[in-house]
């Protein structure tokens, strides 16, 4: 556990440090800056999804296959609760929220699960692995069309025309890619991939004033949202579970993999979604939010849940 910690810190403060950079300055690793960062993160689009991919085992995924209640639960919640959730905010707060703080929280809502971090939980707290992996990887793979076409209503309602088409295309281009190459590589690489996007898509944000034309109450408004929002998703899955009579381990599964939201997919879908977007930063600023949210509660659950597993073992 405390090494769990220590990699949870690690990443937060690696993600901080990008941030600080990018203010700082912005020049270097915003477009045809010094870095080149874009093309960096071109590349680690790539690595991202090549790491999350090797990670995945054919076997577990079978054992997991079957058990259709867990999965439909997972679903549902990944793509029909939380998007509704995020079309309530994004039209119902549009006079109290700005549009790209708008977008970014819809844009959290309509990401996938997580593989690495709801595995991982699922088996800290001692829940069905196989499920989680099952579940985790469908995630991803339906998140390629439900992700930019529920962000394409957004636009068409929001009058902004969106080239749906390409940007399924680009995605699944880019989310095949794993499942087409399984060697493994180190997952820190994962985790400074993810950085590197940040660090540039904050670049671009600062470098274009973006920054400055908010307050530091919009901040705290998003992190307010990310909040409630992994609260209320939280408990809809824990009552869900118990409702339909799932073991524990199954519930496990179902409350880990049914809240978590991608980081390490949303930060590449969002550089091909809304590329050249100078408010990028502030879209991902919701799900990086969530993102770290999630694995502070999460792993405060997991320990709670392993513990009544362990009592239920006695």
């Amino acid at each position: 556990m405390i090494r769990a910690i220590m990699k949870i810190d690690g990443f937060l403060l690696a993600m901080l440090a990008a941030v600080v950079l990018a203010f700082l300055a912005p020049r270097l690793g915003a477009e045809g800056g010094a870095l080149h960062m874009a093309q960096v993160t071109e590349i680690g689009i790539a690595l991202v999804f090549f790491l999350h991919g090797a990670n995945l085992s054919p076997q577990s995924l079978k054992a997991g296959a079957a058990n259709w209640r867990v999965h439909l639960a997972v679903q549902a919640t990944t793509y029909i609760l939380f998007p509704l959730i995020g079309f309530a905010i994004f039209f119902g707060l549009s006079s109290v929220l700005a549009y790209e703080v708008r977008l970014g929280v819809f844009f959290l809502c309509a990401l996938s699960s997580t593989i690495s971090s709801s595995v991982a939980m699922t088996s800290m707290a001692r829940g069905n692995v196989p499920a989680a992996v099952f579940d985790a990887s469908l995630s991803g793979i339906i998140g390629m069309a439900i992700t930019p076409s529920l962000i394409a209503m957004v636009a068409a309602v929001s009058g902004k025309p969106f080239p749906i088409l390409p940007a399924i295309g680009d995605v699944a281009l880019t989310l095949l890619l794993p499942f087409a190459a399984r060697k493994p590589i180190i997952n820190r690489l994962d985790r400074g991939v993810i950085v590197l996007i940040v660090y540039t898509a904050f670049c671009e944000s600062t470098a274009s004033g973006l920054w400055w034309r908010y307050s530091p109450w919009v901040i705290a408004e998003i992190a307010a949202i990310a909040a409630i929002l992994l609260a209320v998703v939280l408990g809809v899955t824990t009552a869900l579970s118990r409702a339909c009579g799932f073991p524990l381990a199954d519930e496990v599964t179902t409350v880990f993999c049914g809240s978590k939201k991608s980081l390490a997919n949303g930060a590449p879908i969002a550089r091909i979604l809304f590329a050249g977007n100078p408010a990028m930063g502030m879209i991902m600023l919701p799900i990086m939010l969530y993102h770290q949210l999630q694995l502070i509660v999460c792993s405060i659950l997991a320990r709670r849940y392993a513990a009544r597993a362990a009592a239920a073992a006695r």
